[in-house]
């Protein structure tokens, strides 16, 4: 990588961790809360639905903002807002207010993706590579921040577990601040201008005319493929800590006087094996073809779902080796759906793009919280793996037909 590339590499980890370290550490927090709150996983379900869905429903506005004003602003006002917005669960006295603020999480946290995504698409030259690195930082969020908050609850109170976990942002924001990098090296090098247009395009006419560039059916597609990805991910990620925590062998124990939980370090195991598919994923895409890696990280999570909860009656270690996988699979579609997405959209609206792609991810997909939580309270953890592995399935038999069409169009 060039120095752009690296300092753009740098500067999306950084801020990728920031958010995936919120957005994991909530469900640990949920285990918590379902007593803190005396709710049941359906009420909590929705909750949190609600907050994770602003994500992807703030990522149009998002993704065009990003093609107008540039990514840089948006991804420093976005961690400033993140920050702020999870400071507010510490202050929760009820439930209502705990979604007031994951609310205010949720609205800051629907700027990144679209503007860190639209900054790599459009400012970096090895796309593949840079995706690859920031799903790293991604996930070095997602594993280390739910890991530091299950160890940080052995001693402290969870509102100022809470509080601490706002600090790193303040650092990610000087970094980015001071940080150089030019924006516009790859969009020039596939033809666009490389420069952001200053007119009033955040007018509604504005948006769904260049939603009309989008209109294609590799496009379309795709985002059906990432919904459904979201709906699995979301599903499965929110009550994951508390659906271990039931089987047997990960019973509570206590230390330092407080009750530790097995499961969340399983958990944060799972996570931190996503580190390792984040890079695989975003790699194996400068060397084969991305609709056919899309197509097997889907099926293979479809597998890994119907076989979760039969693992646990194999022993500890296929259970844990079962975990293990669908952390990697979990994790390396998300890289490969980026460069996907990257692929079947004009340049000029790579953030538009991306705004669609995070609707589908995180604001279709946090109907996955509430399924999830329907399924636990009305149902059962069998019911919930068989209804996401069906899921799965159905996605990779949309990427199938995006592979049918592809070679039709060759």
């Amino acid at each position: 990588m060039d120095e752009n590339d690296r300092s753009i590499t740098g500067f999306t980890m950084l801020a990728h961790g920031i958010f995936h370290t919120y957005e994991l550490s909530i469900p640990i927090f949920i285990v918590i809360w379902l007593d803190a709150f005396e709710v049941s996983a359906f009420v909590l379900g929705l909750v949190v639905s609600v907050g994770y869905g602003l994500i992807g429903v703030g990522a149009i506005p998002s993704g065009r903002l990003s093609d107008t004003y540039g990514s840089r602003r948006l991804i420093v006002a976005s961690i400033v807002g993140m920050g702020g917005g999870f400071f507010l669960l510490a202050l929760a006295p009820n439930v209502y207010v705990l979604m007031a603020a994951i609310v205010a999480w949720g609205i800051a946290a629907s700027v990144y993706h679209p503007a860190g995504l639209s900054l790599i698409s459009r400012g970096a030259k090895n796309r593949g590579t840079v995706f690859a690195y920031h799903g790293v930082g991604g996930n070095i969020g997602t594993a280390f921040g739910p890991l530091l908050t299950a160890s940080l609850l052995l001693v402290l109170d969870w509102r100022l577990v809470v509080v601490v976990l706002t600090i790193p942002a303040v650092a990610v924001v000087a970094f980015g601040s001071l940080i150089e990098f030019d924006e516009g090296t790859a969009a020039a090098a596939d033809g666009g201008d490389g420069s952001n247009d200053e007119r009033s395009s955040m007018e509604l006419e504005s948006i769904v005319d260049d939603s009309r560039l989008l209109l294609t059916a590799g496009f379309l597609l795709t985002f059906a493929a990432v919904m459904i990805y979201g709906v699995y991910y979301r599903g499965l990620l929110t009550f994951l800590p508390d659906m271990i925590g039931g089987l047997p062998r990960f019973e509570t124990y206590e230390i330092f006087g407080r009750e530790a939980e097995p499961a969340q370090y399983v958990y944060t195991g799972i996570l931190m094996v996503g580190i390792f598919g984040q890079y695989a994923g975003g790699r194996i895409t400068d060397h084969v073809r991305t609709e056919y890696a899309f197509l097997s990280s889907l099926t293979a999570l479809g597998i890994l779902a119907f076989t979760f909860i039969p693992s646990v009656d194999w022993g500890l270690a296929p259970f844990l080796l079962v975990c293990a996988a669908i952390g990697f699979f979990l994790y390396a579609t998300a890289p490969i759906y980026q460069v996907v997405i990257a692929e079947y959209a004009a340049a000029d609206v790579h953030g538009l793009s991306y705004g669609y792609a995070y609707l589908g991810m995180f604001g279709f997909g946090a109907a996955g919280a509430a399924l999830a939580g329907s399924l636990l309270t009305y149902a059962s953890e069998t019911v919930l793996l068989a209804t996401l592995g069906a899921l799965a399935l159905v996605g990779a038999g949309i990427v199938a037909t995006l592979l049918v069409l592809h070679s039709e169009n060759e």
